[in-house]
């Protein structure tokens, strides 16, 4: 019985060679986002309305630098429809840094300076809310007037409180708000405005957002 055991291991030694050489793992270099894409050229335009027309062209070299030599982006400016269009290159190095590009132009758009802005193509995780005051309160007439007027507060003290506090940028636009920075920060941008909205004093937002700012920063 043990002999048979015996021979078994020695043909099982037998079957495996003693200069096997280890399996070379093939080493393939990452695919380029123009080869992810399969060759295909990825394309956005956004539209510039009359009145932000002038204020881009006054920017346009600002716009287009990082755009096209940090982003490796192609872009241009479509005179007969009024578009930004851009569209990816053999060389960008990632899909989503054209939709980073499109979120920035909009961004200015939407009337963002552009050293703000411009944060938006540096970090991932800002974004821009948009909301208007009658999504919080119908409002009309000299009411709606006093509301945007509390938001600015006297020469525009309420916004750049909750902006600092916030780490935040604001722009009221008549009646539509737009907030661009990070998640938890539009939040606590937002609620502000809001309370502002439906009448709290400015006082009291202070006070309130101290108390959240103080919380966040314990927390971080």
């Amino acid at each position: 019985m043990q002999s048979d055991k015996t021979a078994a291991s020695m043909e099982v030694e037998e079957a495996i060679p003693a200069n096997t050489k280890p399996v070379i793992k093939p080493n393939f270099k990452p695919l380029t986002a123009h080869e992810i894409s399969d060759g295909q050229v990825q394309f956005r335009k956004i539209y510039i309305p009359r009145h932000r027309y002038t204020p881009i062209k006054k920017a346009w070299m600002d716009i287009y630098t990082p755009i096209y030599d940090q982003m490796k982006v192609d872009i241009r400016m479509n005179v007969k429809t009024r578009n930004v269009e851009m569209m990816t290159r053999r060389d960008t190095p990632d899909i989503s840094n054209l939709q980073k590009c499109a979120d920035f132009v909009h961004a200015f758009v939407l009337g963002f300076d552009v050293i703000d802005a411009i944060a938006l193509l540096r970090m991932d995780e800002l974004y821009v809310d948009s909301f208007e005051i009658k999504d919080v309160k119908t409002l009309k007439g000299e009411h709606l007037s006093r509301a945007i007027g509390r938001l600015s507060g006297k020469g525009g003290k309420t916004r750049f409180a909750i902006e600092n506090s916030t780490k935040t940028r604001i722009v009221i636009a008549d009646s539509k708000i737009h907030i661009l920075g990070s998640f938890a920060n539009i939040k606590i941008a937002r609620d502000s405005l809001c309370s502002l909205i439906l009448g709290s004093p400015a006082g009291k937002v202070y006070s309130k957002l101290r108390a959240v700012t103080a919380r966040l920063a314990e927390r971080f």
